[in-house]
């Protein structure tokens, strides 16, 4: 069976959390990105002692606060780039341990972990599937695993999907160039797209319109830093696969988790529990 992982997409998130490794990000800000995805954890659930994993934790963002709620977590990325700059992240933290692995060589027994999570990486494999699968298949019976994946647009209006078949083109070409000028062009993009665009939602919104339809409206609260981050990993990945809410709830059935709950803040993130 061929490896569930594209090389050059794997070498191309070791240059972005080589280059964002969210050390000129603030502890606030952070936290607020953390707590969009996690709001719907069920940390009250694990016990002091619970041992979980985090698949494709790239810079060790937000292991740096869910290590702080669990008794273990369990680091991995298959690209070793991004392991170090986690461990550079997560210096001094004793509960933590680090695996060059991708979602075929998690290197534990099926039924192992009491949780688990997996953010933005699940739709940058070949098979999302079977990667679900597997990630599900190292957790305890009953335990949760978050996941968030691309959203389809489908709670957007209809000019969203063309608005992103645009973006679409511009991604084709620009995560083909070398890893220099992936990062240039991502650079201008989010200078004249996303921090224009970004900032007239800010006004707009400060004006008392409601701007949830507004393109790019989630980065108005945020810093040039996250769009400069996501500018690059958005236009500088060349593999992406994106889910309807309604086949997003399928996948995750079909692999084995159950009393699935959506986030209403981040699209889509959602929490199943291990049948």
């Amino acid at each position: 069976m061929p490896e569930n992982k594209i090389v050059e997409v794997v070498e191309g998130f070791g240059d972005e959390w080589s280059r964002f490794d969210q050390s000129a990000l603030s502890v606030n800000e952070l936290e607020s990105m953390f707590e969009n995805y996690f709001n719907i954890f069920p940390w009250e659930k694990l016990t002091a002692d619970a041992i979980g994993f985090d698949l494709g934790c790239g810079s060790g963002r937000w292991a740096k606060f869910a290590v702080r709620r669990v008794g273990r977590l369990v680091l991995m990325d298959p690209i070793w780039r991004a392991v170090e700059v986690a461990k550079r992240s997560l210096q001094g933290q004793t509960n933590c341990e680090f695996h060059v692995a991708g979602v075929d060589e998690i290197p534990f027994p099926d039924e192992h972990f009491d949780f688990g999570y997996s953010l933005g990486v699940l739709h940058h494999i070949p098979d999302t599937e079977n990667g679900l699968r597997k990630c599900v298949s190292k957790l305890k019976k009953g335990s949760p695993f978050l996941v968030y994946l691309y959203y389809a647009f489908d709670n957007r209006p209809f000019w969203f999907r063309w608005i992103w078949k645009l973006s679409e083109m511009i991604r084709r070409v620009v995560s083909r160039l070398p890893h220099g000028l992936r990062y240039v062009f991502s650079q201008i993009l989010a200078l004249f797209l996303y921090l224009p665009l970004a900032r007239t939602a800010f006004l707009l919104e400060k004006a008392g319109l409601n701007v949830e339809s507004f393109p790019l409206a989630q980065y108005r609260h945020n810093s040039f830093y996250v769009m400069r981050n996501d500018s690059l990993d958005r236009f500088g990945t060349r593999l992406e696969q994106r889910y309807t809410k309604s086949e997003m709830k399928a996948l995750m059935e079909k692999c084995g988790l159950q009393n699935i709950t959506f986030s209403t803040t981040s699209f889509w993130t959602a929490v199943g529990y291990r049948k």
